[in-house]
């Protein structure tokens, strides 16, 4: 999901909706998608939610009122939201904006299994992880 896959939609439009905290991309196949903030930050694709490597993904909770203040062009690939919880670390390609509009009911569904398998309330505030070693974040 790090790149454009060959063939794939690549995005007509993008607009953030800061007041219902949305962000609204239109494709050129024809598909658009309202993808809420809060989506897009539980499924983070940085490090410090996906951790590095199967197994290592951080539980994000409290991302509920999360607003997007910040949103820059990485390239013709991608772009940077920078949230209001000072998460700026995700890099969202074309695909994985896709995936996470497409898929936004499956995703939602994963998300409130991991909760429930974890005995934690989506607006629960995020425990301190520390002490994973990584020093890029």
């Amino acid at each position: 999901m790090a790149g454009l896959k060959p063939g794939a939609p690549t995005p007509q439009s993008i607009t953030v909706h800061g007041q219902s905290r949305v962000l609204e991309v239109g494709f050129s196949d024809g598909a658009s998608f309202r993808i809420p903030f809060e989506l897009m930050r539980i499924y983070s694709p940085s490090a410090e939610v996906q951790g590095h490597g199967p197994g290592q993904e951080i539980l994000q909770t409290g991302k509920r009122n999360v607003e997007l203040v910040d949103l820059e062009a990485v390239g013709n690939y991608a772009v940077q939201p920078t949230f209001s919880d000072g998460h700026n670390t995700g890099i969202y390609s074309w695909d994985l904006l896709y995936e996470l509009g497409a898929k936004q009911a499956e995703l939602w569904a994963a998300y409130e299994h991991r909760l429930a398998e974890a005995g934690v309330d989506r607006d629960a505030p995020m425990i301190e992880q520390g002490g994973h070693g990584c020093s890029s974040h």
